[in-house]
């Protein structure tokens, strides 16, 4: 039995994480409450386990009597046998021979020990995790349930839900995944550990374990903001002049942040210098559209105004408004943009879209001209599209289209605020 004891409390220590002496206490009271509901002894039975041998014993407490007259007592006959000097009237505790406690103690113990087993881990589980918030962590997915998943972390099974999920990711059974640990709470069938991917933190947190000197304190994240799976803007200061916080965070040729961008799955991100001039903040965290003004209004409370160029426009208001949007929610401002003069002719505009098409990407002026024709104005409208419909509507030869789509991919980078800087 003690060997049988030996093996369960060993597995149970190393496989499952659980406390020995936890699991020795909950031994403990297992048998003691199911002896006590099968067995004809009193309430103040005791039950312990050595702590070295593992040897269970059983103690019960009697009031020594004359004579023994039913649960309880003990006549001071018997009661000598045990104390030679006991008198009527004291409370002495008597040995439970193992055999009394009967098979029907042992399976109702076995199962209390088990529940009271798996209430300490779940208490392991919240006390270990709840100090994890904050944290990434990796493990492997074992269920798909209605887009939630289930990702097992070893000790214990976390879910990432639907919404927490980057848009543009897809998981099969089996796949390995870090994620954000989001929150931790307590529940009826045990904590729920609840892991994000699309949350800003996530973002900041691999800033945090991917440049040194964020981590170091030399740089700060002063916030982020995140389209999950499109583009994040994160805004950052030095707390030392002679480090550059947008270079630290880039590394060197690109590698720092290329490696988040990897762990996003190819989500574009932005590193904006942080400053506490509103105007130049706003005008770091609109870039790379060029702005020419901006303003406070002093009587609309928390409202920047921005003046750019037509031709400027849709670059400062970003598709689907994302590059504004994310400015104002980095800022903490609302930005209202408006353009500035006369509007462009379209013949105006195509000039100048074939002009900075042939500059940017290095071609002739009748390639960017055949590009402009087929609707493809900015270096980001061609790499959303693939090679070969670039290539089929066009009508250009595949090394050249290859070209073209390579450099423009080059030209609109994926630390586009850096761009400004350079």
């Amino acid at each position: 039995m003690n060997n049988e004891l030996l093996s369960i409390i060993s597995y149970l220590e190393r496989d499952r994480g659980v406390n020995r002496e936890i699991i020795i206490q909950a031994i403990e009271s297992a048998i003691q409450q199911a002896a006590r509901k099968s067995l004809e002894v009193t309430n103040d039975l005791r039950v312990e386990i050595d702590r070295k041998s593992l040897a269970i014993k059983a103690f019960d407490t009697f009031v020594v009597s004359d004579d023994d007259t039913g649960l309880g007592f003990i006549s001071v006959k018997r009661a000598r046998s045990v104390k030679p000097d006991v008198k009527a009237g004291e409370t002495l505790e008597v040995e439970v021979p193992p055999a009394k406690l009967g098979r029907i103690a042992a399976q109702t113990a076995r199962q209390m020990i088990l529940q009271k087993i798996r209430e300490a881990e779940r208490k392991n589980v919240y006390d270990e995790y709840k100090d994890r918030i904050g944290d990434i962590v990796s493990g492997t997915i074992r269920q798909i349930a209605h887009r939630d998943l289930i990702v097992d972390l070893g000790k214990t099974e976390a879910i990432l839900p639907s919404k927490e999920r980057i848009p543009t990711e897809e998981y099969n059974v089996g796949d390995r995944i870090r994620a954000y640990v989001y929150r931790v709470q307590a529940g009826a069938n045990g904590p729920a550990v609840v892991l994000s991917r699309a949350c800003p933190e996530f973002v900041k947190t691999l800033f945090r374990l991917e440049v040194s000197e964020i981590a170091d304190g030399i740089v700060e994240v002063m916030g982020v903001a995140r389209d999950p799976g499109y583009r994040s803007k994160i805004a950052v200061k030095t707390l030392d002049e002679k480090v550059d916080p947008v270079g630290a965070c880039v590394g060197l040729r690109g590698v720092r942040v290329r490696n988040i961008v990897r762990e996003l799955n190819g989500e574009k991100i932005d590193i904006v210098r942080w400053s506490d001039d509103i105007k130049q903040y706003v005008t770091q965290a609109l870039a790379p559209a060029r702005l020419e003004g901006v303003t406070v209004d002093a009587s609309d409370a928390r409202t920047v105004f921005v003046t750019v160029a037509p031709d400027q426009l849709s670059l400062a208001i970003g598709k689907r408004g994302q590059n504004v949007r994310l400015t104002s929610k980095l800022t903490g401002w609302r930005v209202d943009i408006q353009k500035s003069g006369e509007e462009a002719s379209f013949e105006e505009q195509r000039e100048s879209a074939i002009a900075e098409l042939a500059e940017v990407l290095d071609i002739s002026e009748q390639t960017a001209s055949t590009l402009v024709a087929n609707g493809f104005l900015t270096t980001e409208g061609i790499v959303e599209v693939e090679v070969a419909y670039l290539q089929e509507v066009t009508g250009l030869d595949e090394t050249t289209v290859l070209k073209i789509w390579a450099a423009a991919q080059a030209a609109s980078g994926v630390v586009e605020a850096a761009g400004e800087e350079q």
